[in-house]
């Protein structure tokens, strides 16, 4: 194998780890201090919000581990995309509530609304990369 495309690799699996380590965090997070996601989960959303949690962080988890694994990276890159994209009305909820707090909460909040298209345009990429194999 030429040192480029060894390094391309090389790139690619980096970049895949540092996506999985990402949602991962996230992951532990959501289980270790759920609070503050519960209060963002949809109040449209049935069942109680820990369950959404707790559920969210669990998917996170799940898929951090399948996106670090080369053999399911391909497939798990494809679900981290989807995930990221069912998790932002709890972005557009965080936004809509924070509406009456400090400038900087507010403005934290509405700079969390378009953070999630490079997110997911960065699982597509490691999808895209992952070996077909």
């Amino acid at each position: 194998m030429s040192k480029t495309r060894e390094a391309g690799k090389s790139t690619a699996a980096k970049s895949a780890y540092a996506l999985a380590g990402l949602l991962a965090a996230a992951g532990l997070t959501h289980l270790a201090y759920p609070k503050p996601y519960d209060r963002i989960v949809p109040r449209v959303l049935p069942g109680p919000a820990r369950w959404w949690t707790y559920g969210s962080g669990a998917a996170e988890l799940a898929v951090a581990a399948a996106v670090a694994h080369p053999r399911t990276r391909r497939s798990a890159a494809a679900a981290a995309a989807g995930l990221l994209v069912a998790v932002f009305p709890a972005n557009v909820q965080m936004a809509r509530d924070w509406r009456g707090r400090g400038t900087t909460a507010r403005n934290l909040a509405y700079a969390r609304l378009p953070l999630q298209a490079p997110l997911v345009a960065w699982a597509l990429q490691v999808r895209r990369s992952a070996s077909r194999g």
